[in-house]
């Protein structure tokens, strides 16, 4: 793991550069705001926790803070000799993750960085990550984009037919009555949707997404109970 450590004091800098390396952390020193606002734009991604200065003799750690809050996921740790509430929590607001007082003992920044990695890798292993695209069989649904694809050639549908493919999408092997569908594509299109229209609208979905709508395996009929979407 690499840290980006910003101390103007260069003992201070060297003495903390050594106990991290000894911890077995790959280091990146900087002295000054303007370096270290240089390496976080070519270097952000490779960075896996910050340890700021709080005063730096060209500008303060909160520049830093906000630079990397505002391009990256890393977690930043504050050095700072000034304990009053209204730095604290300026630094907290503006998204650092821990701040640690000097003069303090190596041991316990050591911990602060373990702790708040941790954090980190806790919160990326249990965090659901954003879903793109579903797919359906060989249809795939582009969430961001709002089409639909089969075999990557696009599908054109209705703004309805879109509507009514995604509730089939969100209830994938639930079987789902008429009614329920009418309840949830009621009026999508400005439109008054009744029963006949329902099954039309089915009809003009497997006739653009099955390979034989007479052998529907996407859209599936469940007999006296309603429709499914094969997984």
């Amino acid at each position: 793991m690499k840290i980006l450590l910003v101390e103007d004091d260069k003992t201070i800098a060297l003495g903390l550069e050594y106990s991290l390396q000894q911890e077995g952390y790959e280091t990146i020193l900087c002295h000054d705001v303007q370096a270290a606002k240089e390496v976080i734009a070519s270097k952000l991604k490779e960075i896996s926790l910050c340890l700021f200065d709080l005063s730096l003799p060209d500008g303060s750690g909160y520049e830093l803070c906000q630079q990397v809050k505002e391009n990256g996921d890393v977690p930043v740790i504050f050095l700072t000799v000034v304990d009053d509430e209204v730095n604290v929590v300026m630094g907290l607001d503006m998204g650092a993750d821990d701040y640690i007082t000097k003069p303090f003992r190596i041991r316990e920044l050591i911990s602060r960085i373990k702790s708040v990695l941790r954090r980190y890798e806790n919160s990326a292993t249990t965090e659901p990550k954003p879903q793109n695209m579903i797919k359906l069989q060989d249809v795939q649904i582009h969430l961001l984009e709002g089409k639909v694809y089969k075999r990557e050639e696009e599908i054109l549908l209705t703004a309805l037919e879109y509507r009514l493919i995604m509730i089939f999408a969100n209830h994938r092997g639930q079987v789902l009555s008429r009614s329920q569908l009418l309840e949830q594509i009621w009026d999508v299109a400005g439109d008054f949707v009744n029963d006949n229209t329902l099954t039309v609208y089915i009809k003009r979905l497997r006739e653009k997404l099955e390979d034989d709508p007479q052998k529907p395996k996407i859209i599936q009929t469940v007999r006296g109970l309603g429709y499914k979407v094969g997984v």
